[in-house]
């Protein structure tokens, strides 16, 4: 069984780990939700949209997720969310997780991705350089009467507005820790 370390948050040098506008915007993330590691019990979606900062005084992630996804069940049910991030090389992986819908597709038998729980309630993935595991905080539906660009609607053509949800990052799980790799 494959396994990570988890470092407290307030512990792990996050601003020299993640670039977020690379990390989010250009190589993406995987956002999963579930509470066991069996096809069914989870699911993971690729998301390029998405911000980092503080909320409340804690080291947040926030992002949007539509409703017409099958991830969004999943996050609306726990409590806690996990943020993956990978090397580039994995692009495929997320371009499979991204185009394909857990409800019918085994995404990580199809994208090669073994999934992994971290903690109880929490599932990462072993090809990942680093996995958040966060708590949701607050979710607010996006508004489109508050667009403040007009432009922001073209990317609504369904009317499918996003769900943003700012979660609490509680743990990294860094794919090695002081050198060591992940166990079995």
């Amino acid at each position: 069984m494959l396994s990570k370390t988890g470092i407290p948050a307030a512990d792990y040098p996050l601003d020299m780990d993640l670039k977020p506008f690379e990390s989010v915007g250009h190589d993406w993330m995987l956002i999963t939700a579930g509470n066991g590691t069996n096809r069914g019990d989870w699911n993971t979606m690729t998301a390029s949209w998405g911000s980092f900062g503080v909320f409340w005084g804690k080291k947040t992630v926030t992002c949007v997720i539509r409703p017409t996804r099958h991830t969004y069940g999943f996050v609306e049910r726990e409590p806690l969310v996990t943020f993956s991030f990978f090397d580039s090389s994995m692009k495929n992986a997320l371009q499979v997780c991204g185009s394909t819908s857990g409800a019918t597709t085994d995404k990580a038998a199809a994208a090669g991705l073994t999934p992994i729980a971290l903690e109880p309630g929490a599932i990462g993935f072993a090809e990942s350089r680093l996995d958040l595991v966060c708590r949701k905080l607050y979710t607010q539906d996006l508004d489109p009467a508050r667009f403040l660009d007009d432009a922001i609607e073209a990317n609504y053509p369904n009317k499918d507005y996003h769900r943003m949800y700012v979660c609490e990052i509680l743990r990294a799980y860094p794919l090695s820790v002081s050198g060591c790799k992940k166990g079995r």
